[in-house]
């Protein structure tokens, strides 16, 4: 299980994101577009600079639903590959088989 600290502050960070998202949007919106002129884009960009360095989605880790675990994690199942063996062997995912020999 990974540290309750680290799993809080990415929670922390998503809330971040939402909060910001529209925001964030906008102003990059403004900055991209080549139509406008040089200062108004300039402008933008200095106001998204602004902006909480957390609140930009790169800074979300993905951790694991299960376990919190940040490393070796499966983006269409949202879990770890430790979590996914555990679970996968008690049966409690419908289509999955491990096999050992």
């Amino acid at each position: 299980m990974a540290k309750k600290s680290a799993v809080n502050r990415n929670e922390a960070v998503k809330a971040l994101v939402k909060q910001y998202a529209e925001k964030r949007a906008a102003l990059k919106a403004i900055a991209n577009d080549e139509t406008l002129p040089l200062e108004e884009r300039f402008e933008a960009r200095l106001k998204l600079a602004k902006l909480p360095r957390s609140s930009s989605p790169i800074r979300i880790r993905n951790r694991c639903e299960v376990t919190g675990r940040p490393r070796a994690y499966y983006r269409k199942l949202k879990m770890s590959r430790v979590a996914l063996r555990e679970l996968g062997s008690q049966g409690l995912i419908p289509g999955l088989v491990k096999s050992s020999w």
